[in-house]
């Protein structure tokens, strides 16, 4: 079944995501796909107007409704006392109203469905309660092996831990979670990509090299592509990770693993910047965050940098 639907949380409401928004619909004229925002009607409009978009919303009570070429809303009820505000704990509950209205209507139409989530704060909304959001739609979806992939059509990068201190990064890993993230990535590459996965490995020790008698690289890492390859994975390594992201490594491959976040996230932010969106696998449903934060200290500006959003709908758009 094609995806029909994009639906798009707005999250966090004091942030730069309705600015975004209203640039990406101010230059794009043709919506292929039926979008459909959750939140606050009222605030969303005002601060579109405050910011000299002037888009015409469709309100709708469910997704039947919803229209081609034009924003559909579901309005979640949310008090505001001003267009833009600092970002606080009062939002919680709002902004949990809205996952809830989204992942009811996915949970009818998931095959249809691609969820695209605003900036989200985790200080705030999350509490320490989840490492992020992706561990929060973990739980609410009753998933137990998401996969973080920041995914770029040249290259792709997916840490095999993700928001965890680096001190516990080492007792995080197995050949088990190596595996089935691995297996993951190669599967959507291969059925929602229509491409094949060609996979580099990092090693988690400076140059794959430690003077501890146990080595990751030894005993799991490398057992692990081992047992890839015989699967018909197309996969090579541990690289060193210092010397890894040379122009001559990146082109034999596409799809970078990592031992922890920032040894791969740093990298591509660096090489494409905006041009790249954060998909979460092993969901009932394909999720997509946008590779942007809230951004408090822009609100209201209007200097937001659009570019990942707009990866992000092309991404969808060519979609089948």
């Amino acid at each position: 079944m094609s995806i029909r639907y994009v639906i798009i949380v707005l999250g966090e409401p004091n942030s730069v995501f309705s600015e975004i928004i209203g640039k990406y619909k101010s230059k794009i004229k043709i919506l292929k796909k039926r979008i459909i925002i959750i939140g606050n009607k009222s605030l969303f409009c005002k601060q579109l107007k405050k910011l000299g978009y002037f888009i015409k919303i469709n309100e709708i009570k469910n997704i039947n409704e919803a229209k081609v070429n034009i924003i559909n809303l579901i309005n979640i009820e949310y008090k505001h006392r001003k267009i833009f505000s600092k970002i606080s704990t009062s939002s919680s509950r709002y902004i949990e109203k809205c996952f809830n209205k989204s992942l009811e209507i996915i949970k009818k139409y998931k095959k249809e469905c691609i969820l695209i989530n605003g900036p989200i704060s985790k200080k705030t909304f999350l509490k320490k309660k989840y490492l992020g959001i992706t561990e929060y739609l973990s739980k609410k979806t009753n998933c137990k092996n998401e996969v973080m992939l920041i995914y770029n059509k040249k290259l792709s990068v997916s840490p095999i831990t993700t928001h965890i201190p680096v001190k516990h990064v080492s007792k995080n890993i197995s050949k088990k979670k190596i595996l089935n993230n691995i297996l993951s990535i190669n599967k959507f590459y291969k059925e929602t990509l229509n491409m094949s996965a060609k996979f580099a490995i990092l090693g988690l020790n400076p140059h794959c090299e430690t003077i501890d008698k146990y080595s990751e690289e030894d005993k799991i890492i490398t057992p692990t592509i081992q047992k890839l390859k015989k699967r018909n994975v197309k996969i090579e390594g541990p690289f060193a990770a210092d010397t890894f992201f040379f122009k001559d490594n990146l082109d034999k491959f596409n799809v970078v693993i990592g031992m922890y976040h920032d040894q791969v996230l740093t990298p591509i932010k660096t090489i494409y910047g905006f041009d790249a969106i954060n998909i979460t696998l092993g969901l009932p449903f394909i999720r997509i965050s946008p590779d942007h934060g809230p951004n408090s200290k822009m609100l209201g500006k209007n200097i937001s940098n659009p570019n990942s959003f707009y990866y992000a709908m092309t991404f969808i758009n060519n979609l089948k």
